[in-house]
This record gives structure tokens, sequence and C-alpha cells, in this order.
């Protein structure tokens, strides 16, 4: 009984460990985030922590992610600022990154951002080229007209070009990737090297919470 009592324990302080490294209370720098050799501007003021998100819509991860992200954010309140930026994975000329500038020139993101998710990863539809974009977009309550004036518009094509620029400036190389105040980087990829084992919505859990230290850290100093 003694010997039973003591494997529980044993097994009990493992499980324990594991949740630990899965949160960890002072992130490292260098295993649980990376400081950017050049730290960036930020698009906030006051004691706002900016947050950005690089992501892709047609990620699996960044799609699995997604919900967990927003409940993040919602419990963050009004201590940061988010802003989203889609990683370019085919150039200057990404399909997917060109319908995110022209969802957020039009101000749709807010209704439409969700079904783009819907439609690549549930509905399998392939928004991988322009024609099928624009097909679908108009198909999805959006005016032909008014959505190809944005796509085309200077503002989202200069935007467009800029993108790997930009990525390469936060030291970003795949999505999703979390930007902290300019200055910190973390990803999923980062806390899945350091937990073994753990199930995607674990390691997801063990990223935002290095996300949640990074913003303590930022807020501490404003």
């Amino acid at each position: 009984m003694r010997f039973l009592r003591a494997a529980g324990l044993v097994i009990l302080l493992g499980l324990s460990a594991s949740l630990a490294s899965a949160s960890p209370a002072v992130p490292q720098n260098g295993v649980d985030y990376i400081t950017l050799t050049q730290p960036q501007p930020v698009q906030t003021t006051g004691k706002k922590v900016e947050v950005i998100e690089f992501f892709m819509y047609h990620c699996p991860v960044c799609n699995a992610l997604e919900p967990l992200l927003e409940d993040w954010i919602h419990q963050q309140g009004d201590r940061i600022t988010v802003r989203r930026i889609h990683y370019p994975l085919t150039g200057q000329s990404d399909p997917e990154a060109h319908l995110y500038l022209t969802l957020e020139t039009l101000g749709r993101l807010g209704d439409m951002h969700e079904k783009v998710f819907k439609a690549v990863h549930v509905d399998h539809i392939r928004l991988n080229t322009d024609d099928a974009i624009i097909d679908w977009a108009t198909k999805n309550g959006i005016d032909r007209a008014q959505f190809l004036d944005a796509w085309n518009s200077f503002g989202v094509t200069t935007r467009l070009r800029q993108l790997g620029r930009i990525a390469a400036q936060y030291q970003v190389e795949s999505a999703p990737t979390l930007i902290v105040d300019g200055r910190y980087l973390t990803t999923p990829a980062l806390e899945s090297g350091q937990m073994q084992g753990a199930d995607r919505d674990m390691v997801f859990k063990a990223t935002l919470n290095v996300a949640s230290k990074l913003v303590d850290k930022v807020a501490q100093g404003k």
C-alpha cells in the first residue's frame, strides 16, 4: 500500500511538473520567447501594450489557435491593442494576404474574418487564387464592384508588396507568431519544443501564457 501511495505521488509530481512546464511562471528568453534584434515601432500610446499576430488563413494551426486567441484577447481587456498581419507565404502577390487587406480596408473583418477560416478549413474551399477569392467574396454578400475597388486600390496593393519586408523586420518565418510590444516574439513552435508529448491545446495555452507574461513585463515598464 505504501508503494502504491509512493507511486501515486511520483505520478502526481510528474503531472505537476508537466503542467508547470506548460505554463512557465517566468518565461525564458531564447526558450519560451525571442527578443528581436531590432525592436520595431508600435502603433499604440499610453499604457496599452501592442500585440501582433502573424497568421495565414490556410494554416491549420492558425485556425485551431483562433478561438483560444480570441478568448485570450477578451481576457486581456483594454490593456492591449491587437493587430493582425497575414504572412505573405507566396510573396508579394499572396492571394490570402490580399484578401485580408481588402477586408480590412472595407471594414469587413468583423463579419468576414471567421467566415474565411470556415470556408477554408470546414467547407474546404480553395481560396488560393485571385479569381477564387473574388468569386467567394461576392457570393458571401460583398458588392463585387466595391470589393474590386478595394482589391485594386493603391493603398492595398502597396501594403501587400510591403508584407515580406515587414515580416522580416519582425524576424517572422512562420505562422502563427505573436509579437509583443514590437520587441518579443513567441510562437507555439517554441513551446512545443519544450513540451514533448503535450497535446495541441496545452501548447496553445502555454504560448498564450507566455504572451500574458510578456504583456505584464511591458506594462510594468510603462
